[in-house]
């Protein structure tokens, strides 16, 4: 029999080491980071954009957030939208306090670069493109600074524990495959994204959706799973995940050709290469089905291995040279604006569990979200969730009360195959263009393979593919990231956004897996 090796019980417990985990946790002190792999691994530090803020002398974060909603497709919440960019401005200052090192112009102001969908310069960036390996060092650096803070490395989330119906902590296999119960009064998800459920992404191998999984066996709320955003240049190479080109490079005047040098996206939106992202993906994705090559043309950016140091090392290790030839490119998932649902203080639907960064859907995307929003999004909601917890923290639970879902923790970590299928599928048929008939077909294909999913892994994967596949089915109309073939326009019925409760699994008394002698 599988048993949990050890209790522990800590004030506040985050899961998830990106810049939403790390920022939530530096505000809360006394708490254990968990991480699936090592400190600040994960889609952080792979963020070549930047940090959206109206910081120049001309804009106003009530431009940032009308912008926002702009793009959103009618689903973003306004009141997040003001909120999240009413604190761009001090999440920048304090990340300079921190010894952020962000990139400046000669008199010493922040240098702001221009992303698609804004209607002005407002992306603060590091080193050109390398913003998320900065914050990732410099909010590493100050959480092991902290003597109030612990991290636990190479620790995979299984299961959410419960008692009644709050949440009272979580289910670890650790790195000597051991398992440990963490009680907590307040338990933070900041498990990142879905990106490598699908076959082309540029999501790093831990972004699998576990957060979402661990919710959605324990019932708790999600929302909005079908909104799956494609970044539109993706290096078209042979490698997993596929290498980013930023859409900074598009801000500095890249351009979107054909292999006849057609640039095809001057007929489908008045911003061209600077329209939302959903619409470049598209079209891109339209092209390429339709048998054209399509490449990114960065060659009349000047100084380009200097300004974009990032791109320029992906590129040449792939074999292109981006200052002498176009790139060629392909859409690949990059984003999920669906997640665990939160109210504007990072709450979800069960007590005792808050949730923030690209695990949460917090209403601030809605149907396609604004570049270069997220890390902000997770700057933001990693310190309102730290203020709220402060006045709200409840002890953790008597052991006695815990219970853990019946099949928790018979699954242990590895891979058998199933999630390289899932992954097909969920390119194949709920991808950037989506039909009825092929989401259909991936619902049976999801349920039929999560019946034999034996691993952790496993049954991520097949939990979450197929929560987004039913979810994109059930919304019979197109708008943002979501776009149906057979039926290509929106439908102001569905103007809403989806909130969903799966039935939670069965659960089991957590003291009859607890080893004897457990610490």
């Amino acid at each position: 029999m599988i048993t949990v090796d050890r209790v522990r019980s800590r004030s506040h417990v985050v899961v998830g080491s990106g810049v939403a985990g790390l920022t939530a946790a530096l505000g809360l002190g006394d708490a254990v980071v968990l991480t699936k792999s090592a400190l600040g691994a994960g889609s952080t530090g792979w963020a070549q954009g930047g940090i959206a803020a109206a910081v120049s002398a001309g804009d106003r974060p009530a431009a940032h957030a009308a912008d926002t909603v702009r793009v959103a497709g009618g689903l973003a919440v306004g009141d997040v939208a003001e909120l999240v960019t009413a604190a761009a401005p001090d999440r920048i200052r304090w990340l300079v306090e921190l010894g952020a090192r962000f990139d400046r112009t000669r008199d010493g102001s922040l240098s702001l670069g221009r992303e698609a969908g804004h209607s002005r310069r407002r992306i603060v960036h590091a080193d050109g493109d390398a913003t998320g390996a900065e914050l990732i060092r410099v909010l590493r650096d100050a959480v092991r600074s902290r003597p109030d803070i612990e991290v636990i490395e190479h620790a995979l989330a299984v299961d959410l524990l419960r008692a009644g119906a709050r949440i009272a902590g979580v289910v670890t296999i650790d790195a000597d495959g051991g398992r440990t119960a963490w009680m907590t009064g307040s338990l933070v998800l900041s498990t990142g994204g879905i990106g490598r459920l699908y076959a082309r992404t540029t999501n790093p191998p831990e972004v699998t959706g576990d957060g979402l999984a661990m919710a959605i066996r324990a019932g708790v709320r999600v929302g909005d799973l079908e909104f799956v955003q494609f970044h539109p240049t993706a290096l078209a190479a042979m490698l997993d995940p596929l290498p980013l080109l930023t859409e900074a490079l598009r801000g500095e005047g890249a351009k979107l050709v054909t292999g006849r040098g057609l640039r095809y996206l001057k007929s489908v939106h008045a911003d061209a290469e600077l329209a939302p992202r959903d619409i470049v993906a598209r079209a891109t994705w339209q092209r390429l089905a339709a048998g054209d090559d399509v490449f990114l043309d960065a060659t009349g950016i000047p100084d380009f291995s200097s300004r974009f140091p990032s791109v320029h090392r992906l590129a040449t290790g792939a074999g292109f040279d981006p200052e002498g030839a176009p790139m060629p490119v392909t859409p690949a998932a990059h984003f999920h604006m669906g997640g665990i649902t939160t109210d504007a203080r990072g709450r979800s639907s069960a007590p005792g569990l808050w949730v923030c960064g690209e695990a949460a859907s917090t209403g601030l995307h809605g149907a396609n979200r604004l570049a270069s929003n997220s890390l902000l999004e997770g700057l933001a909601f990693g310190a309102r969730i730290a203020t709220d917890i402060a006045g709200t923290a409840m002890p953790a639970p008597d052991p006695r009360r815990v219970t853990v879902p019946i099949d928790g923790l018979d699954a242990g970590p590895g891979d058998d195959g199933i999630v390289s299928a899932v992954r097909g599928i969920m390119w194949d048929r709920v991808g950037v263009e989506r039909s009825g008939k092929g989401l259909g077909e991936a619902v049976e294909q999801l349920a039929a393979l999560g019946k034999t999913a034996g691993t952790v892994e496993a049954r991520t994967a097949t939990t979450v593919a197929a929560a987004i596949a039913s979810a994109a089915l059930a919304r019979p109309e197109s708008r943002g990231s979501h776009f149906r073939t057979d039926h290509p326009d929106p439908d102001e019925a569905w103007a809403r956004r989806t909130q969903i409760e799966h039935p939670p699994v069965a659960t089991t008394p957590l003291l009859g897996w607890i080893a004897r002698g457990a610490a």
